[in-house]
């Protein structure tokens, strides 16, 4: 089955050169394409794709604007940022705003193909470069939330993009522990979602970036 991509970006060479570049890869089928938010949310009354790639900085009504409206429509919309400028302001308000992915517009196509086809499976794909800028800023403190060996084990996977069912095949144990553990992970790290849960293990030293 493909993957249906929704791509709303004001600049028309960019958006068409990635409909171009998609239309090379297996499985993908981008479906709706705009440099309007508006035409994106009324796109949305009749249709949901599977991935929207959103470009943050357009007029009229931007990316943060059109992300909210888009997921008080679909709350489990599949979301991914689109930037030039990979900067923790815009992260923060993207990220608040409710995206599962984060991505620099000079991408190369496989990462570009790993980051629609993780967040499609229901993880998080966040670019190495705002990962790195966080880490950056982030002053480091002293863990205490006594995290068992195998909440460690767990967290890194969930902060390197593994799903539920993934993770339980590395470790050989049910998704239903798994979830156990995701659920006393979030709680003690005092976190609401992964993007959080990985800005916050970078903070304490339980997950580096490259």
């Amino acid at each position: 089955m493909k993957i249906k991509i929704a791509i709303i970006d004001d600049q028309d060479l960019f958006r068409e050169g990635l409909k171009l570049i998609l239309s090379q890869i297996n499985n993908f089928e981008v479906i709706f394409d705009s440099s309007n938010g508006f035409e994106f949310i009324n796109f949305l009354q009749n249709n949901k794709p599977d991935i929207v790639l959103m470009d943050i900085n357009m007029p009229i009504i931007d990316g943060i604007e059109t992300t909210k409206r888009a997921i008080s429509i679909f709350p489990d919309l599949k979301i991914i940022a689109l930037t030039l400028f990979s900067d923790l302001t815009h992260f923060t308000l993207m990220q608040n705003a409710g995206i599962k992915g984060f991505i620099n517009k000079n991408i190369k196509k496989n990462d570009l193909q790993q980051a629609i086809i993780q967040v499609n499976e229901g993880g998080y794909y966040f670019s190495s470069e705002i990962m790195k800028l966080i880490a950056l800023k982030s002053n480091n403190s002293l863990n205490t939330n006594n995290f068992t060996t195998r909440e460690i084990d767990v967290l890194k996977l969930v902060c390197n993009g593994f799903t539920s069912l993934e993770i339980s095949e590395k470790l050989f144990i049910s998704i239903k522990t798994v979830e156990v553990h995701r659920t006393n992970i979030f709680l003690k790290a005092k976190v609401k979602n992964v993007a959080e849960l990985i800005i916050w293990a970078i903070k304490n030293n339980y997950f580096t970036v490259d």
